[in-house]
């Protein structure tokens, strides 16, 4: 069975950290890219940052860049969304989804695998 396990969002103040993790079983998880969405209630989804499938090249919204690192451990078929400087316009439902690069080394277009999402929220 084809899963990814969203996990390690919850409560925290403003200026906090969290670690998102994206766990993947049933597919040969260092084939696809990863890419961390997110999305408040009636609102449209934004893609947050992206990692290759080798881990080699990464991407990141402007409205975290410089505050969150993604990374992949391929042996544990893990990615990770390392969030710092937390701040309340960071409270959404994040997002892993898989999906393959058309050109190497760019984020996907289309994704195969999507978790269920874990709710970050940033309390003022």
């Amino acid at each position: 069975e084809v899963q990814l396990v969203d996990s390690g969002g919850g409560l925290v103040q403003a200026g906090g950290s969290l670690r998102l993790s994206c766990a993947a079983s049933g597919f040969t998880f260092d084939d696809y890219a990863i890419t961390w969405f997110r999305q408040a209630p009636g609102k449209e989804r934004e893609g947050v940052s992206c990692i290759s499938s080798s881990g080699g090249s990464t991407y990141y919204a402007d409205s975290v860049k410089g505050r969150v690192t993604i990374s992949r451990d391929n042996a544990k078929n893990t990615a990770y969304l390392q969030m710092n400087s937390l701040k309340p316009e960071d409270t959404f439902i994040y997002y892993c989804a898989a999906g393959r690069a058309v050109v190497p080394g760019t984020c996907p277009v289309e994704y195969d695998y999507w978790g269920q999402g874990t709710q970050v929220t940033v309390s003022s």
